[in-house]
């Protein structure tokens, strides 16, 4: 084996037993940040210098996209105008791996005069900035895990999955959910995730349908001159209702069983009965899952009075990439 890969591999392994650390040393310090967090009148002001700065910068994003309200104060620029950013009501998460990061502990007594709670994330709760926190998250002694101990890697690990477990902690107390998350991620791969069925089904002439009977012929000329050919059409009564679904997979079962003449069977005997249906408001990913469940390609869309909407299918949801 190449010494690197055996060396990476190291590395690796050692990051992990820092993850493993943390996570035997949760316990009654991190309900209590849970609580602090949730009581807020304002926000959770993020703070680390470095590559702790870093980290606290991404557990503020994480922090603000699950539901709490977070900003990342740079400690340098704090002490020359930012700490106006820090107001009462807010909470003070602070990052450093020795607790004795300068920048740091020169904005800790401007914050505490502004009545502002300090949460420390630190290796040792007797360090400088363990002793002028409110609360501190003790993460222990962290090796690094780099040539000679000496770049940020293991420690930086242990404070991201610590924070990713508070922020993510929260967001449960909040009751944080998938409706909630359509509003703050419209953009990008979880966007396309939290669209819903309404923005995605085939409405109009795509939506295929035929009226209760109907002969299997007529169903067959509609589900081939639908533009896209989904292979499947739904089967309506005068309101518009859904009755039955009829597929590709359907007609194929009936030559099988020895169908004669599509002319005069009607498509009420065909079709299956009280199909199994989506309403609009049912999020991208739980249609996709519903489709794999049940090994189905369409579905069809119904309002709450069971008045056929449209067509989704499995190929618009695997265009979105999200599958």
């Amino acid at each position: 084996m190449d010494p690197r890969i055996e060396r990476a591999r190291e590395i690796v392994e050692r990051e992990a037993a820092a993850v493993r650390q943390v996570a035997e040393g949760i316990g009654a310090p991190f309900l209590r940040a849970i609580e602090m967090i949730l009581g807020l009148r304002g926000r959770v002001v993020t703070a680390g210098m470095g590559k702790a700065g870093f980290i606290a910068q991404k557990v503020s994003a994480t922090l603000a996209s699950t539901g709490t309200p977070s900003i990342f104060l740079h400690p340098a620029e704090a002490i020359h105008g930012d700490l106006g950013r820090v107001d009462a009501g807010d909470l003070l998460l602070a990052f450093s791996k020795s607790g004795e990061t300068q920048e740091l502990l020169v904005m800790l007594p401007h914050v505490k005069a502004a009545a502002v709670p300090i949460v420390g994330i630190t290796q040792d709760a007797k360090s400088t900035l363990g002793r002028h926190c409110d609360l501190v998250l003790e993460l222990g002694r962290i090796d690094e895990a780099g040539p000679y101990g000496l770049a940020p890697s293991a420690s930086t690990t242990a404070m991201l999955a610590l924070g990713d477990a508070l922020a993510l902690v929260v967001q449960e107390g909040r009751r944080f959910g998938p409706e909630d998350f359509a509003r703050f991620h419209p953009g990008g791969d979880l966007g396309r995730r939290l669209m819903r069925v309404g923005e995605l089904m085939r409405t109009g002439d795509r939506n295929p349908q035929v009226r209760s009977g109907a002969t299997v012929l007529q169903a067959i000329e509609v589900m081939t001159r639908t533009p896209g050919r989904p292979g499947a059409t739904s089967v309506v009564d005068t309101a518009g209702r859904l009755l039955g679904f009829f597929t590709d997979g359907d007609l194929r079962r009936l030559i099988e069983r020895g169908l004669q003449d599509p002319r005069q069977s009607r498509i009420d005997d065909a079709m299956t009965k009280n199909p199994r249906c989506i309403g609009t408001d049912t999020f991208a990913l739980e249609a996709l899952a519903t489709l794999h469940q049940f090994h189905l390609d369409q579905l069809p869309v119904v309002d709450t009075d069971g008045r056929l909407l449209g067509l989704l299918d499995v190929q618009d949801l695997l265009n979105l990439k999200i599958g």
